[in-house]
C-alpha cells in the first residue's frame, strides 16, 4: 500500500533541495515502476544507501537533476532515525567500462531539516559526486585530463579541436561563451579548430575569466603537437591513483 504522506512529505524535502542547491537543479518523481528499476540500478553507491537497498527495495524516491545530466536521488530511511538517505546516480549516457576504477560517491544520510540537508549534501556527497563524474567522463574520452572544482584543464586532441570537463556551471559558461559545444551525454566541453586564430582569442580570454571566478586554467600538451603560442601555461600530467574499488 502506497503511503501517500511519507510521499509528500519526501516529494516536498526534495523540492527544498533542489531550491538550494548551488545551480539549476529541478526535483520529479519517477513516474512509472520501470522508472523506479531503472533508478536502483543506476544509484552510485556501495555503502549506506547500497546496503538500505538490499533490505528495503525501492518503492518512492525523489529525483534531483541538473540540465547538465548529473543526478542525485533522495530516498527513505528504514530505522528509527528521522530524514532521508541521498545518493548519486550514475549517468546511463556514458559507457559502463568507464566506471572502472573509480571509487563510488557513496550516499549520506540527511537530517530531517532540509536546509541543513541541503548543507551536508554541498559539503559532502555533492563534491564527490562532481569529482567521480569528471573521472568518468575523462575515462569514457581517454586522454582528457579531469578538471578540479578549482582548475580547469584543457587538453588539445588530435584533431585540433581542444576539450575539458569543467566542474560545475560557471565554468561550464565561460567556456561556452567562447564557443564550446557540450556533448550531451559525456558532459565534454569542445572548442573546434576550423578557424585556428578565433581558437586561440577563445583561449586567452578564457583563463582572466575564469580567474575572476577562482577558477584557475591549465593546458594539457599531447606529444608531438605544439600549440599556439602565449595561450595559457601547460599544465603538469595529472597522476592518477587506482581507486580501491570499482562500480
Amino acid at each position: 500500500m502506497h503511503d501517500y504522506d511519507n510521499s509528500e512529505r519526501l516529494a516536498s524535502y526534495a523540492d527544498v533541495l533542489a531550491g538550494e542547491l548551488p545551480g539549476a537543479w529541478t526535483s520529479f518523481p519517477p513516474e512509472h515502476k520501470d522508472d523506479l528499476a531503472e533508478l536502483a540500478d543506476r544509484i552510485w553507491d556501495l555503502g549506506l544507501v547500497a546496503a538500505s537497498l538490499a533490505e528495503h527495495p525501492l518503492q518512492q524516491a525523489a529525483v534531483l537533476s541538473r540540465p547538465d545530466g548529473a543526478r542525485l536521488v533522495v530516498l527513505e530511511r528504514h530505522d528509527e532515525r528521522d530524514g532521508f538517505l541521498v545518493a548519486a546516480v550514475a549517468p546511463r549516457a556514458l559507457p559502463d567500462e568507464a566506471y572502472g576504477a573509480v571509487s563510488e560517491p557513496n550516499g549520506i544520510a540527511l537530517v530531517d531539516d532540509p536546509f541543513l540537508g541541503t548543507e551536508q549534501v554541498v559539503g559532502d556527497l555533492l563534491a564527490r559526486y562532481e569529482a567521480a563524474l569528471a573521472q568518468v567522463r575523462h575515462n569514457a574520452l581517454g586522454g582528457i585530463q579531469p578538471s578540479q572544482p578549482d582548475r580547469v584543464v584543457l587538453t588539445w586532441q588530435q584533431d585540433g579541436s581542444v576539450a575539458a570537463a569543467p566542474v560545475g556551471d560557471a565554468a561550464g559558461a565561460v567556456l561556452v561563451a567562447h564557443g564550446f559545444i557540450q556533448d550531451p551525454h559525456t558532459g565534454i566541453y569542445r572548442l573546434g579548430a576550423d578557424d585556428t586564430r578565433a581558437q586561440a582569442r577563445a583561449l586567452r580570454a578564457i583563463g582572466p575569466q575564469l580567474d575572476a571566478l577562482g577558477i584557475g586554467t591549465a593546458l594539457q600538451h599531447p606529444a608531438a603537437r605544439t600549440a599556439p603560442s602565449a595561450v595559457l601555461p601547460p599544465a603538469p600530467a595529472a597522476t592518477r591513483t587506482p581507486a580501491s574499488r570499482a562500480r
